[in-house]
């Protein structure tokens, strides 16, 4: 079993990148959450991951957090997630935001996330219910007034992600309401 690698980055394309170790090249899967946040060309890295082997292929996904690659075993052990709907959601949501959806029974916003419909948002809610830490989750319930969660959805639906939305959403404040709150989260974003 493969936990861990640690190497130089040699090439990056999402959602792969090739890590040179030791003269051994390991192509890895990473959810976008990594990629984005892995370091340049020739840089050295450790990512921890999670081999699967299956009778057509054998693959290898990695991850920077111990949070997201548990949260991966998570998800691959509900019926109808493999490990690309599971990296999918983790490219799409981050674990935080998962637990959060998931603490506030949000299936909406885990059917935002491609391939994932209704029925399969239900199972996810009810299958992570109470597996997610608390920890996990309260850092998922960032937004804390009405106004700040109708400013994030109003973002959503102009086309910005949900992670735009949240980071506009912190430099706010507290008691703003909700029109001038989505004007300054505009010109943040812009």
């Amino acid at each position: 079993m493969i936990g861990r690698l640690t190497g130089i980055v040699a090439e990056k394309s999402p959602p792969q990148v090739l890590l040179d170790v030791q003269g051994v090249g390991y192509e890895v899967d990473v959810p976008m959450s990594t990629f984005c946040n892995l370091p340049g060309l020739g840089e050295r890295v450790t990512l921890l991951t999670h081999f699967v082997v299956r009778e057509d292929a054998q693959q290898l996904f990695a991850f920077l957090s111990d949070e997201e690659r548990a949260t991966f075993r998570l998800l691959i052990k509900i019926s109808g997630i493999g490990p690309r709907t599971a990296l999918a959601i983790l490219s799409g949501l981050s674990v935080g935001d998962l637990a959060g959806a998931v603490a506030r029974q949000e299936g909406g916003r885990l059917q935002k996330v491609p391939g994932i419909g209704k029925k399969t948002a239900e199972r996810l809610l009810l299958e992570l219910k109470g597996k997610l830490g608390p920890d996990i989750a309260s850092a998922g319930v960032a937004i804390q007034s009405d106004a700040q969660g109708d400013i994030v959805q109003a973002l959503i639906a102009l086309g910005y992600n949900e992670k735009e939305a949240a980071m506009a959403i912190k430099g706010l404040p507290k008691d703003v309401g909700v029109s001038e709150g989505i004007k300054l989260a505009m010109k943040a974003l812009s």
